[in-house]
């Protein structure tokens, strides 16, 4: 009997990436034993890309979101339709700007198996992304030092970005769907360190696995971006959602989400003096 792996995506406006994020997908190696299916959200797209998406892959459950569900909330509708659709054995979380290697899906899986023989316990793998035509990280799984590079060898991480992530059913089954407090950002985040709390492990791959460029400018903080202009980004879901920012951190940092918070503001009204202050590395609090 094959096993099940349900594919969630959300998208908006942006035909062209999300048509090339699915070819990529479908020309990857499958092993024997598995099956996909793929739940894709198009959260009010105007430019045609459901339209298109059923006509050119009328295999792939599409699901219509209104436009205001952004990353967080799109992908916890696909994994919602997805979970109640059937069970699934595992749930990939893959972000339409993110382009799979040939050998993705049989890197992933073989990263999921190894640990799950070698430690017995259930894992999340988090796929290393790379800049197009080097090896250059990008996104995949954090420590408190930074990136956790692909060195051929399976390594643990603290933080996973949510471009490319395997999460088996046990682990959807204690903990559930990506959590309802974010609109956009932070609920990867958010996810593997409410997996890390229940004594899961995350594991980022071996090798890099697919293609996606940066795009974390953080304009909210950018000296060079007009001052009211930074200040709307702050509250914005597309900056940092400064509501948001601080439930994330009162979560997990308890009473040291203030600094966080004080950090914040100051890179919005000060950021020349807040990365004078940065480089000076003051007791390490303008990390």
């Amino acid at each position: 009997m094959s096993e099940s792996i349900a594919v969630l995506l959300t998208c908006h406006n942006r035909k062209e990436k999300t048509l090339k994020c699915l070819e990529a997908l479908y020309a990857c190696k499958i092993p024997e034993e598995f099956n996909i299916e793929v739940y894709l959200v198009d959260d009010g797209s105007i430019d045609g890309t459901g339209e298109v998406v059923r006509a050119q892959f009328p295999e792939v459950n599409v699901i219509d979101g209104d436009g205001s569900l952004y990353w967080n909330r799109g992908m916890r509708l696909a994994w919602k339709t997805a979970a109640e659709t059937k069970d699934h054995d595992f749930y990939l979380w893959l972000n339409d700007d993110t382009f799979l290697d040939e050998n993705a899906l049989v890197e992933l899986l073989s990263c999921y198996k190894k640990e799950k023989k070698e430690a017995g316990n259930y894992s999340i793998i988090t796929g290393a992304c790379r800049a197009r035509n080097e090896n250059t990280f990008t996104y995949g799984g954090r420590n408190e030092d930074g990136p956790v590079r692909p060195n051929g060898d399976l390594q643990s991480c603290t933080y996973i970005n949510g471009n490319v992530v395997l999460v088996p059913e046990e682990i959807f089954n204690t903990i559930g769907n990506l959590s309802s407090d974010y609109t956009h950002a932070m609920g990867d985040i958010d996810y593997g360190l409410r997996a890390l709390k229940h004594d899961f492990k995350c594991y980022t791959t071996r090798i890099y696995i697919a293609v996606c460029e940066s795009t974390e400018k953080s304009e909210w903080s950018n000296p060079n971006t007009p001052f009211l202009k930074r200040l709307k980004l702050l509250y914005s879901p597309k900056g940092l959602c400064i509501s948001e920012y601080l439930k994330f951190r009162k979560k997990f940092w308890k009473r040291e989400w203030i600094l966080y918070a004080v950090k914040a503001y100051l890179k919005v009204l000060f950021p020349k003096l807040y990365n004078k202050l940065s480089n000076m590395n003051i007791k390490n609090f303008f990390s």
